[in-house]
């Protein structure tokens, strides 16, 4: 009687309508069958095409198609942001901002730029993985890109600058100030800028407009083509997002809101989790 109890209660839990506990035999009026559904787990950084890995190109459409057709149900992808330190998608520049995987074909297209002026950026992705090359020479592809787009008149661009204001404008100066610096970390830059003097972070601002505006340029790009990539998989499939469990010391968001983390006075870690 204790079993046939258990039973029932195991079964109300999960299943539900259970009656008739006082015999030898358990009725259940209502049985649900849950199948167990597949997912594979892929960074973007692993998806091919003739510009390299890590590109929102007809492959990337391809591997939902596989995927679909392998009867698969979820497809989960690791953090997309700015990897940092190690090439880790979960020590990244920022929890917010993305990286750049794009599609490469599809800029050169819509910029008009000839295919000479990047056939050798195309040979050197093709022939080597190294990622710092794969980045550099798709980062002058972007930038040849952005100088044609008049991205600034744009409407959707200035729609989507003024949704993502709250962590766009920290992103993008924070990474031109990085690149100013030689990619050191914020806390080895100069004073006014590490603990964020107002007339100084104005001052950098203005002076560096173009390289700002690229900097969300290249966020609207890759909103824009990611969600294209995930609208179509989301008709197929269904995608699990992932973000780092813990935000880098040197990333956009540390630094443009300390009050958030234990750090001291001068904007160093007081507890490294």
């Amino acid at each position: 009687k204790k079993a046939l109890h258990l039973c029932a209660m195991l079964y109300n839990t999960i299943i539900g309508n259970v009656t008739d506990t006082d015999t030898e035999t358990v009725t259940v009026e209502r049985c649900e069958v849950h199948i167990m559904e597949q997912a594979v787990i892929t960074a973007g950084a692993s998806l091919p095409s003739k510009y390299g890995i890590g590109a929102f190109s007809k492959e990337a459409y391809e591997f939902v198609d596989t995927l679909e057709k392998a009867g698969q149900s979820y497809w989960q992808i690791l953090p997309l942001g700015p990897t940092g330190y190690g090439d880790s998608p979960y020590q990244s520049f920022s929890t917010l901002q993305e990286i750049v995987f794009y599609r490469p074909g599809k800029l050169i297209k819509r910029a008009g730029l000839q295919k000479m002026n990047v056939r050798h950026m195309t040979l050197v992705i093709m022939r080597d993985m190294w990622i710092m090359k794969i980045y550099n020479c798709r980062y002058e592809i972007l930038r040849k890109a952005y100088e044609r787009s008049r991205i600034a008149d744009d409407a959707d661009f200035q729609k989507f600058c003024k949704a993502n204001k709250e962590w766009l404008d920290d992103y993008a100066l924070y990474t031109e100030i990085k690149a100013a610096n030689d990619g050191k970390s914020w806390s080895e830059w100069e004073d006014e800028y590490r603990l964020r003097d107002e007339l100084a972070l104005e001052k950098f601002a203005k002076e560096n407009q173009e390289g700002i505006l690229f900097q969300k340029f290249m966020q609207y790009e890759f909103a824009t083509q990611w969600s294209a990539l995930k609208a179509y998989a989301n008709e197929r499939i269904e995608i699990i997002g992932d973000i780092p469990i813990y935000v880098a010391f040197d990333s956009a968001d540390s630094w443009s809101h300390p009050e958030l983390f234990q750090f001291d006075e001068n904007g160093l870690p007081t507890g490294v989790a």
